[in-house]
């Protein structure tokens, strides 16, 4: 159903993860709110690692209880410098048990939590769906017109701008972004294997990037294997056979043979963030408000935190009879954004950096980091749970 006659207190533009879920908490939070995205099948095997406060809040939004089922638990991790240089780091396992928990979170293909996102969104009644496209936003003193690729017209006080990295929504706002191009693109697949996953997650650090092994249900797995972007191209155009081999072998054949499934696909990596995270009644989430490497699983977390936020914030203002767009709200949602986003960009790009970086001297250092991080337990607990979750949000 659409209503392009109500001024909405909130509209989302996009309508992937990031952006449904905000469409659901600021429904759930009470705003009344429009969603403009095409409902498009979800066509490709990627999947996603949601860690602790992800599950969180997509329980919190009667989402997780759809999904779980097709979900696998992550309990280890595994580092393991993969190099070959002169000094190398030691493995560095973590468990989650180390920190009393039962997962650090849960590996699921993104197209059975897309399905569990639309069926929730679809059972709110004061959700609004515009099965369409944003062609213009324009921005108002008390409000944000938005007209759809075929002439429906409606208006919110908050536009959340879930609408990617190229944003129409940031556009609009005037937001400038900064953007590093990396000489390395992901490429992503699943496989199954004669050996059990046993719930442990592997990243192999080789000098072009990680190699991640992330488990599925079953004797499956989703990889992420990071490369010059040449070899990656090259990766991509092999046989199945071909690609099943080189991927058991940068495994070390730790999940004994490996067989490719159907569906790949290339990401060529940067790093993005915007001068502001909210602005002239335009709030960004999701790759809108960062983009970033493919290591820690940070991605599609960050853009669920995103989400809260700017719903906790927004429930706040329209209880109170408050105008969720007004300049004191987008700048509260900036400072929540701030630190998190670019804490988290910082430690990727570090860490990105590290492995790319050939200068003899600097071996022995992240080998030492490495090694102390593994060693000494209240360091690596700490580690384990700033990973999950940033201090100032506990």
């Amino acid at each position: 159903m659409t209503d392009a006659s109500t001024l909405h207190d909130a509209a989302v533009i996009g309508g992937g993860p990031a952006g449904l879920a905000a469409a659901i908490a600021l429904a759930q939070a009470g705003a009344r709110t429009a969603l403009v995205a095409r409902r498009v099948p979800y066509a490709d095997n990627r999947t996603t690692a949601l860690l602790g406060a992800s599950v969180e809040l997509l329980e919190t939004l009667d989402v997780w209880s759809r999904c779980k089922d097709k979900a696998a638990a992550l309990e280890v991790m595994r580092l393991v410098d993969d190099t070959g240089r002169l000094f190398r780091a030691p493995e560095v396992r973590f468990s989650c048990h180390e920190i009393a928990l039962d997962a650090f979170g849960y590996n699921i293909d993104n197209r059975s939590l897309m399905l569990a996102l639309e069926e929730r969104a679809a059972e709110l009644p004061n959700l609004v769906r515009f099965d369409d496209e944003a062609e213009t936003i324009v921005i108002e003193a008390d409000d944000v017109a938005v007209r759809t690729a075929s002439a429906q017209f409606l208006s919110a006080r908050l536009v959340v701008g879930a609408d990617g990295r190229h944003s129409l929504c940031r556009e609009a706002a005037g937001i400038a972004v900064t953007r590093r191009e990396l000489t390395q693109t992901a490429l992503t697949f699943n496989v199954g294997h004669t050996r059990p996953h046993r719930n442990v997650s592997t990243e192999f650090h080789t000098p072009h990037g990680p190699c991640v092994f992330v488990p599925l249900p079953g004797d499956r797995s989703s990889i992420v294997w990071v490369s010059a972007p040449a070899e990656a191209e090259r990766l991509r155009g092999l046989s199945d056979a071909e690609l099943s081999a080189a991927i058991e072998k940068q495994s070390h054949s730790i999940l004994g043979r490996m067989t490719v499934e159907p569906g790949r696909n290339l990401f060529p990596l940067a790093i993005e963030r915007p001068k502001s995270f909210g602005r002239d009644r335009i709030a960004l989430v999701g790759e809108a408000a960062h983009v970033v490497p493919p290591i820690g699983a940070q991605g599609l977390n960050l853009g669920l935190r995103d989400a809260a936020d700017v719903a906790r914030l927004a429930g706040e203002v329209i209880a109170a009879g408050q105008d969720p767009g007004a300049p004191d709200v987008l700048k509260r949602y900036d400072r929540a954004r701030r630190p998190d986003v670019l804490s988290r960009t910082f430690a990727i790009d570090i860490a990105n950096r590290s492995l790319l970086n050939d200068f003899l001297p600097l071996q022995p250092v992240r080998a030492v980091g490495m090694h102390l991080l593994g060693a000494i337990g209240p360091l690596r607990r700490f580690a384990m749970r700033e990973g999950l979750t940033p201090t100032w949000r506990r």
